[in-house]
């Protein structure tokens, strides 16, 4: 026992002394908590829906108000056309266009039963159908508000009807899932998922690649070697670039053939795309590789660093369920953006005009990313 307790006591004099993984340890942790617990929730709060209003009457603009007063929705706008509120489903913009037809008014009062249509981006997955209840159980407690007012001869009169109405109203909700009408929760996993494995594959191995090299004491010698940081660095990524191409072909073939995911839209836009995002991991895992010492400290930052930008991206649970400042800060997040665009490539057959605002923050990501991991690499080793 006694032999037991000196090594013990050596191992933790030995962790002490490592600075960077006793923050590691303590730190990490913490932050994660803090973070994830406002990220991974399937509550849904100002979700973005527009609103098409052809009946235009006070019940109507009741039902609108009773959808924006519920604090899980936020209308974005109130377009006149179908063609405006698909386009902004499309494109992203709004998660659920809800259209009010003609009559909406009249058929309460008449026959106790007006239809509203949901269309939903079903794309975002477990938040479709989350949205499509909130937004049923909301137009339920409205039309049962509407039994004192609809009183049967009081608003026929005022429309015109001759036979008043019947029991109680009641509002037919009829759900319509846009771009996954099954909701097959493969079709936006799979997408997801590869974007998930080409991030880890990218961003650690670039970390543990270059802090390899350090660990081995290599990187002293080549550094005075002819060869310029430059051309040392564009070799050690460029493969790991190439590796991560290959490894999202390879997916993209196994969800075709396996889950027979849909593929409507350009596959060479998503590999473009996919040229880009690279970039940004890649220099993710360049700037951990500056500021660690061993392998096991760069798996242990990437780890930490990649969790949380799955878990922010929208990957698991929906952007829409996110606390305000976590869908602030997750503007930031490349994954979260490469997510979006290969979701909306292969579901949606969306094309470059309704991807460029996530690619040109990806593009700027990129920049940024990789200018300042290559400034930290030549402070480090000068």
């Amino acid at each position: 026992m006694r032999r037991i307790l000196f090594l013990a006591h050596a191992e933790v004099l030995h962790i002490l002394r490592d600075r960077m993984l006793v923050a590691q340890v303590l730190m990490v942790p913490i932050v994660q908590l803090l973070i994830l617990s406002n990220a991974a929730t399937f509550q849904i709060h100002n979700t973005p829906i527009y609103v098409v209003d052809f009946d235009r009457t006070s019940t109507s603009r009741g039902a609108i108000s009773h959808l924006a007063a519920s604090g899980h929705f936020e209308i974005v706008a109130t377009v006149p056309s179908l063609d405006a509120a698909n386009e902004a489903l499309l494109a992203g913009t709004v998660t659920m266009v809800v259209a009010i037809p003609h009559d909406f008014e009249a058929s309460l009062v008449r026959t106790g039963i007006a239809p509203v249509e949901l269309s939903v981006n079903a794309e975002k997955g477990s938040a479709a159908g989350i949205v499509q209840a909130y937004a049923s159980r909301v137009l339920a407690d409205y039309a049962a508000e509407l039994t004192p007012r609809l009183r049967p001869g009081v608003v026929a009169a005022k429309a015109g009807l001759a036979v008043p109405m019947r029991g109680a109203p009641r509002i037919d909700v009829r759900f319509r899932g846009r771009y996954n009408p099954t909701l097959n929760y493969q079709y936006y996993m799979v997408p997801g998922i590869l974007v998930a494995l080409v991030t880890m594959i990218a961003t650690l191995l670039s970390a543990q690649n270059i802090a390899r090299e350090k660990e081995h004491g290599t990187l002293e010698q080549l550094n005075v070697t002819p060869i310029t940081r430059g051309q040392f660095i564009t070799a050690k990524l460029l493969p790991l670039w190439v590796l991560g191409l290959l490894e999202l072909t390879l997916g993209l073939i196994v969800g075709k053939l396996v889950f027979d995911i849909p593929m409507r839209g350009s596959i060479p836009l998503l590999f473009g795309v996919a040229t880009i995002y690279l970039v940004v991991a890649l220099g993710i895992g360049l700037f951990v590789s500056t500021i660690v010492e061993t392998q096991q400290q760069a798996m242990f930052v990437t780890f930490f660093i990649v969790n949380i930008y799955l878990l922010m991206s929208g990957l698991f649970t929906p952007i829409d369920s996110m606390a305000p400042w976590v869908r602030a800060v997750s503007e930031v997040n490349p994954v979260r953006h490469f997510v979006t665009i290969s979701r909306a490539i292969l579901m949606k057959g969306a094309g470059f005009t309704e991807i460029l605002h996530p690619l040109s923050i990806l593009a700027g990501s990129a920049v940024v990313i990789l200018t300042l991991a290559i400034r930290q690499h030549h402070k480090r080793a000068a």
